[in-house]
């Protein structure tokens, strides 16, 4: 089990970052030789940015939805993402996909991309494990001027002034 943090904490970043949400759905569950080799070619991609931090990979969290399997990474930058998917082991997957699953329907794909900039987010934590951005950056107790939304949006970098 991860080791839950007491108390309230909330991120601070050093730059601008990139949200990308990646994910399937299963649309026809009968057909499992399906999307079982897209469920582990998003896991094999996974395995293998975690184990090449200089790709510019963060860090990621996993949740289903029903029939919704959905990844939320964090990129240091869009270049980076970007090269990323244009890279081997993503560019195989998904010729793959292209040629043994899209035309038929069983599996859907979808993906976001947001350019977040410094300042642009805020978050809270409470009694929880480093979780999403959390694990992505600098992960800090929120302090007394910054309890709210409001006061966390903006300060990026933990230097909360008043409101804004």
């Amino acid at each position: 089990m991860k080791h839950v943090m007491q108390g309230r904490y909330t991120v601070e970043m050093d730059k601008s970052f990139v949200v990308f949400i990646i994910g399937m759905r299963i649309n026809r569950y009968l057909a499992v030789h399906k999307w079982i080799p897209v469920s582990k070619a998003m896991r094999a991609m996974i395995i293998e940015l975690t184990q090449n931090p200089e790709t510019g990979f963060l860090s990621a969290e996993l949740s289903r939805n029903g029939r919704i399997l959905t990844v939320v990474q964090y990129w240091r930058s869009y270049d980076q993402l970007e090269k990323y998917a244009r890279g081997e082991l993503h560019l195989k997957t998904w010729d793959s996909y292209n040629k043994t699953i899209s035309a038929n329907g069983a599996v859907g794909i979808f993906h976001e991309t947001y350019r977040v900039e410094l300042g642009d987010f805020e978050c809270v934590y409470n009694n929880m494990p480093k979780f999403g951005l959390g694990k992505a950056g600098n992960h800090i107790p929120v302090s007394r001027n910054m309890q709210t939304s409001r006061s966390r949006l903006g300060n990026a970098r933990g230097s909360a002034d008043s409101e804004k």
